[in-house]
């Protein structure tokens, strides 16, 4: 697993179930998550996001698939995201993200499910909240800083 990867895009959208709009830089708050994204809030799952490695599989099937298409906020190369424990703390430059969540069912389905019949976000998409707020850009270098126990995380609500 590389301990180091970067930041091949940054994607927002203002509203739920679409696909997002790819940006240069994007601000991360802390506690709340992507500045201008509608999946921002006081909850665990501030940013989302997917290693590019990821869409190899639906490139396999001929589609293709842009970063943000999966309504992921921050798309990455170089780290495998979703071997990651809960509780991996990441530096994305200045600003700082603890693993909260690997994967979510997905209760509607999105575009790219309806299209394929597959989407790789449930399994490999991972989620953060944001500990240190920072603007980051396109190339960023992300660095795993290590895993945190349990009884120390800064989030353990799931819901």
């Amino acid at each position: 697993m590389a301990m180091q990867g970067k930041v091949l895009a940054l994607s927002v959208s203002t509203r739920k179930g679409v696909p997002k709009s790819n940006v240069p830089i994007a601000t991360l708050v802390a506690e709340w998550g992507m500045e201008g994204d509608a999946h921002a809030g006081a909850w665990h799952r501030q940013v989302s996001l997917l290693a590019i490695e990821s869409f190899a599989v639906m490139r396999r099937e001929g589609v293709t698939i842009a970063p943000g298409q999966f309504a992921e906020n921050i798309t990455t190369e170089g780290l495998t995201l979703a071997e990651l424990p809960i509780g991996t703390r990441l530096a994305i430059g200045d600003a700082v993200v603890e693993i909260t969540q690997i994967g979510k069912e997905c209760h509607q389905h999105c575009a790219i499910f309806h299209r394929l019949g597959d989407c790789v976000m449930p399994r490999e998409g991972i989620f953060a909240r944001v500990l240190t707020g920072g603007t980051i850009g396109v190339g960023e270098r992300i660095t795993v800083l290590g895993t945190i126990p349990e009884d120390e995380r800064v989030c353990t609500d799931q819901s």
